[in-house]
Formats: C-alpha cells, structure tokens, sequence
C-alpha cells in the first residue's frame, strides 16, 4: 500500500528523532558539556543538614574552625556538598556522641541494601529511590545506587545517557554475567552529587533475563539469585547504604536484588487498581522467593515497608485506601507519605529532583510542601537504617 511502512522501521526512526531531541535538551539543560551539577547550599539549609543551628555556623567560621566557603559580595555564605563533608568531619571529631555528625556505620554494622519494588510502572520506585539516595548523601551517609531497571531511568537522572553512554558496556550487567563477569568496581561511576556513586544500567541489563534460564540449566555458579550479594561484597565496605532501583516486573534482575537486600520499599499509589496490582505483585513474589529459598538463598530482612506514593492529603478515595492498608498492614505503611506535587515534575522536566532546584524557581508553598513530605519519608527511612544498626 502506498505511503505505508514497516512497524520495526516506524519505531526505529521514532527512536532516532527522540532520541535526538533528548540529546539537544541535554545540552541545553546542562551546557556546555551535558554534566550535571549540583548546587550550592544556603547558610540555613546548611545548617539544618548539618544539625546545628545557623548561629552556630557562624561561630565555627569566626572561630576559623571551618575553612571558608562561597560568599556573595553581600556577605551569603553558600555551602558545596564537599563543604559540608568537611564541617561534617571536623564537628565530629570533637562530637560527645560517636556518629552525632557522621551517622554511618560503625565497627560490626552491616551495610543496609534497600530495594524500591512493585509490579506496576508509574508507582514513584526511580522518584523514591534518588529523593532517598540524594538526603542520606546530604546527612552524611555513603550511598551507592544500584539501577536495575533496563530503561535506566536512576541513571538518566544521574546525568548519563545511557544509550550512548553505557550501550554496549559498563552497566551493572558486566558485573553480573554469567560469561567472563568484570568486577563491580570497573563499572562504578562517580556521581555529580558528593556522597553518591553508581553502578548505571542500560538496555544491555536486559540480557541477563534472557541468559539465566539457560544459566539454570547448565547450573552456572553462583545461580542468579546470589550473583548480585556476591559482588556487593566486593565494594560493601566502601558504603553505608546501598540502594536498588528496580525494574517493573518480577524477573531475575528483581529477585537478585531481593536476595540481596536487608530491606524492602514497596511503592504503593493509593488507589484501588494500584493495590489490586500490587496484591498480585506480592502473591507471585512469595511463590517465586519460596523457590529460591528453597534453593539457599538469603531470605531474612531488617525491614519491609510500604511507601505510599503520589499523595493527595483531599482526595476522598485515596484517604480511604491509605486507612485500608494500615488497617491490613499496621505498621508496615510508612507513617510519612509522598505527596503528589508539581514541585517533584516540574523539577524532572530539567532531569533534576527537588533536592536539586532552588526554592526560588517554585512558588514558596510549593516547594515548602514539597521538601517537607520528602524529607518525613526519608527521615523515617533513616531511623529504620539507625534501628538496624541497634540504635
């Protein structure tokens, strides 16, 4: 038929255009080079990272206790994520309380390896997960993100282009193949965001779906669902929190992650095809880890929570729902909830999070609500880090 066309060649040169228009609206965005970079801090903002009053900020500079940092020709002060690396350390070697500034782990902690799960696309999983990265970097801890999700949505907003970037090699999938796997270390990058490295993905991640049934038959060592733990230990010590970006579906990549976490973030939207969803997601996941447990793999978690996601605090039915859940599931539904908010997409049009933005490009209760429902969330988050540590 005239003027008609292949569906491979169609969605080939839709791929081509937009992938295109991505790259001209990277480099618009992060001219000139397309790297991103993170923003400088206010003297309140600061503080309240550092948790100390702004008083006594000023004190530790008069007192030439902290090295100097940006200033304005108004006298602002501005504060890097290296700058408050630093304060972070001298404070803490004169702290009363071990960890009071450095909150990581001690002697005799185990890295906490939290995974952002559910069956459904849409669910908040990239949005949680690189808002929670992004504050336990800010309150000191040493995060590696973990992207497992072949769309490599967690990598895009790191930075990369993962199309070009990593398209044949250097995503976690080199680490975890069953041919000649690299070690984990080669493929870590470092991040934009001080405190934060990553171990990209890419669409080659896909591959380790289609490789492990014949991996299984040829009982390949160690089985898929240990591959990821074994190469976390490679790097563990260099990090306080390791944290997985998963892919919508309950495949290998899932289960590797599952089997290699201390902790589990089920992103929940409060509504009711959603939680259908997600009762599916948790039946087929226990059948599937009853498999694999049975086969040794690791099954025991300081945590599992539901993190309800896309929040509106006046919507009648999603209210209802919320109380249905923590009527079924108690104290396993997150007290803090992530609101729904402009402020979150607006800041992703940019590829950025709201961690990132200034406060100024948002109207002020906005942004305000905003952060303020972020940073509940990942408070939380952090105390059941602190409670799995014993403190």
């Amino acid at each position: 038929m005239t003027g008609s066309t292949t569906i491979n060649h169609r969605i080939r040169d839709n791929a081509e255009r937009l992938a295109a228009a991505l790259e001209s609206h990277m480099l618009k965005s992060f001219a000139p080079d397309a790297r991103k970079e993170l923003r400088l801090f206010s003297a309140g903002e600061a503080a309240d990272l550092l948790g100390i009053s702004a008083s006594f900020l000023r004190k530790l500079h008069f007192d030439g206790r902290i090295l100097d940092v940006h200033t304005t020709p108004g006298g602002r002060r501005h504060y890097s994520a290296e700058n408050l690396v630093a304060i972070r350390h001298t404070l803490e070697s004169t702290a009363k309380t071990p960890g009071t500034y450095l909150p990581g782990r001690r002697e005799g902690d185990k890295v906490q390896v939290l995974s952002f799960l559910n069956f459904k696309g849409g669910s908040g999983k990239t949005t949680s997960s690189i808002h929670t990265a992004q504050r336990l970097a800010l309150k000191g801890y040493r995060v590696l993100a973990v992207d497992i999700d072949p769309q490599a949505s967690l990598t895009t907003l790191f930075g990369y282009r993962p199309e070009y970037d990593f398209l044949d090699s250097g995503t976690i999938y080199d680490a975890i193949r069953y041919d000649d796997p690299v070690p984990l270390q080669q493929i870590i990058q470092k991040t934009y965001f001080t405190g934060i490295d990553l171990a990209p993905a890419g669409l080659m991640l896909q591959e380790f779906e289609h490789e492990t049934p014949q991996a299984l038959i040829n009982n390949v060592q160690p089985p898929f669902f240990a591959r990821m733990a074994a190469v976390l230990q490679e790097v563990e010590a260099d990090y306080d929190v390791i944290l997985f970006d998963c892919p919508p579906q309950l495949g290998y990549l899932t289960m590797s992650a599952l089997c290699a976490s201390t902790g589990v973030l089920i992103t929940v939207v409060p509504n009711m095809l959603d939680v259908a969803s997600m009762s599916q997601f948790l039946q087929m996941s226990a059948d599937l880890l009853d498999v694999v447990g049975n086969a040794g793999a690791q099954m025991e978690f300081d945590f599992l929570r539901f993190l309800i996601n896309r929040y509106e605090p006046n919507d009648g039915p999603q209210q209802q729902v919320v109380a249905f859940l923590r009527q079924l599931f108690g104290k396993e539904v997150m007290t803090a909830h992530m609101l729904k908010s402009t402020a979150v997409s607006d800041a992703g049009l940019t590829q950025q999070t709201v961690y990132e933005v200034e406060r100024t490009q948002f109207h002020r209760n906005t942004y305000d609500r905003a952060i303020d429902s972020l940073n509940q969330v990942n408070e939380e988050i952090e105390t059941l880090i602190q409670h799995a540590w014993g403190r």
